[in-house]
């Protein structure tokens, strides 16, 4: 008997799982002992490709075959392909015809018509409200941005669902990168409408995240990527996954090997990956490195031509964007600095912050490439704004680090448990993933990298300088870059950040 929605056991779908692509699956019977969750309709699908499946609701399936070829002209992805190469394989082994495009658009037209039905209503009324805060009556029934968006998108539209939440009964990998906490989503929801309040009444301009607008449509210009390091490693494995064509280099080839297998092209030097790819983004460590990577030998500048895209995404100084920007354009090229606010698990889970400065039209252009990788974008004005804007949010971060630190050694030498000292900081306003993760590396004595601290502390001496420059005191952060020093020089710059907690403890 046919499901609602016009679906039942057995069928072949594409299932949307969060802020990821859509991916052919098969609706079939969940096993017993597994629940159904509560709420809206929803099937069981086994994906292929995988050996993951999920809980989806109906409203995030769509037939295999009214969709397959719209879905494959905006997904590209390696992994993505093999698991439609798995579909086509068990179509042909299983014997049973595709239903024609008529038939299979018969069965879902009703279904379909009263969504859209539903949509233009929705839209409806939400024009003709009036603007600012809504009635105590209204607040439940204002549609999300997505509902706007659903009705004015290309291909793929059908696919523009809300945000889903990982289900306790499975684990996919496709939703990996999109789990975050309440406190930090309530967090999150607060400083976008801050930013964007910001954005109204002056000239930076915030770009929607992937996790409000659902799937990425991949530009079909070609990619390069230098620097596979903790952050430069998530962000290219994120253009994968979103069907991104990449080149990748790194100074030490065998970091690039996880991302050939993955579809990604390799690139011999910088100057060649320049010159075969029409945007190339970089993430380097620090500005020595960055200004070698473009004026070395077979370095980036040698791969310039007009037109060529250049995007440095390292954390440096002003002084050194603006001289790199100056040697890129002066060969014809285009170039746009675009530091990024994370770490490690941060990068992987595609949820980066990228503060861009320079050509605003390459920064448009780059807005799938950023999608991917990041929740939101911000467009900061001329080349020198998104470098100064990240050294002033990595001071902070560092000063807090420091002092979370100096807080748990003083709890110790004060006889006061650190543990209730954690779960009293995890209760009150400092709560958030990051006082979590670096609590947790301090109460078990495990510093592995997920912000290098000597990244971290050539920040904060990057930010002193540009304090001094300013001829404004920066006195927190110089009493935290000390203790960062002594960190350092108790041989810590390769561990994570929270390490600075052995500096108070030596």
């Amino acid at each position: 008997m046919a499901a609602a929605g016009g679906l039942r056991v057995g069928d072949l779908v594409w299932g949307k799982l969060g802020r990821y692509p859509p991916w052919p699956g098969k609706i079939v019977n969940p096993p017993k002992d597994l629940k159904k969750p509560r709420g809206k309709k929803c099937f069981f699908v086994k994906f292929f490709g995988t050996e993951d499946h999920a809980w989806i609701k109906v409203d995030q399936l769509k037939s295999y075959h009214i969709h397959k070829e719209e879905m494959i002209k905006i997904n590209k992805g390696k992994r993505f392909q093999q698991a439609v190469d798995a579909v086509e394989e068990f179509i042909k082994k299983s014997k049973v015809p595709a239903p024609t495009l008529l038939e299979d658009k018969n069965k879902h037209k009703s279904t379909e018509d009263r969504k859209q039905n539903s949509s233009v209503t929705e839209i409806s009324e939400y024009i003709t409200r009036k603007r600012g805060r809504p009635a105590k009556d209204e607040k439940d029934t204002l549609p999300e941005s997505t509902t706007v968006k659903r009705m004015v998108t290309g291909p793929g539209s059908g696919f523009e669902w809300k945000q889903v939440k990982t289900d306790p009964h499975f684990h996919h990998f496709l939703l990996s990168q999109s789990e975050k906490s309440g406190a930090s989503s309530a967090s999150a929801r607060t400083l976008k409408t801050t930013a964007e309040e910001e954005a109204e009444s002056t000239s930076i301009q915030p770009a929607d995240s992937t996790a409000n607008n659902g799937s990425v449509s991949p530009t079909d210009k070609r990619i390069g990527f230098l620097g596979l390091g903790l952050m430069g490693s998530g962000i290219v494995a994120n253009l994968l996954k979103m069907g991104h064509t990449v080149t990748v280099w790194n100074r030490t080839g065998d970091k690039c090997d996880p991302f050939i297998q993955e579809g990604a092209r390799l690139g011999r030097t910088p100057a060649e990956v320049i010159s075969t790819c029409d945007i190339t983004l970089s993430c380097i460590s620090d500005p020595k490195a960055a200004k070698d990577l473009v004026l070395g030998p077979s370095g980036v500048l040698q791969g310039i031509r007009p037109g060529k895209c250049y995007v440095d995404m390292s954390t440096v100084d002003p002084e050194t964007s603006i001289e790199i920007s100056q040697v890129i354009t002066s060969r014809g090229g285009r170039f746009l600095e675009a530091p990024v606010s994370g770490n490690r698990q941060i990068s992987e889970k595609g949820m980066l912050v990228i503060l861009a400065a320079g050509d605003k039209l390459l920064f448009d252009e780059c807005s799938s490439c950023f999608q991917a990788m990041g929740k939101k974008s911000f467009y900061l004005g001329e080349v020198g704004n998104a470098s100064k804007m990240m050294l002033i949010v990595n001071m902070i971060l560092g000063s807090f680090m420091a002092s979370v630190a100096e807080g748990f050694t003083l709890a110790k030498i004060a006889d006061q448990s650190q543990e209730v000292l954690f779960y009293i900081l995890s209760q009150g306003p400092l709560a958030s993933t990051f006082l979590d993760q670096k609590c947790q590396n301090i109460l078990q004595g495990i510093f592995n990298p997920d912000f290098l601290l000597k990244h971290i502390q050539k920040d904060l001496r990057l930010a002193l300088a540009m304090g001094d420059s300013a001829k404004q005191p920066t006195p927190m952060a110089a009493t935290a870059n000390e203790v960062f020093k002594k960190a350092k020089a108790l041989e810590q710059s390769e561990n994570d950040m929270s390490a600075v907690y052995l500096a108070y403890n030596q």
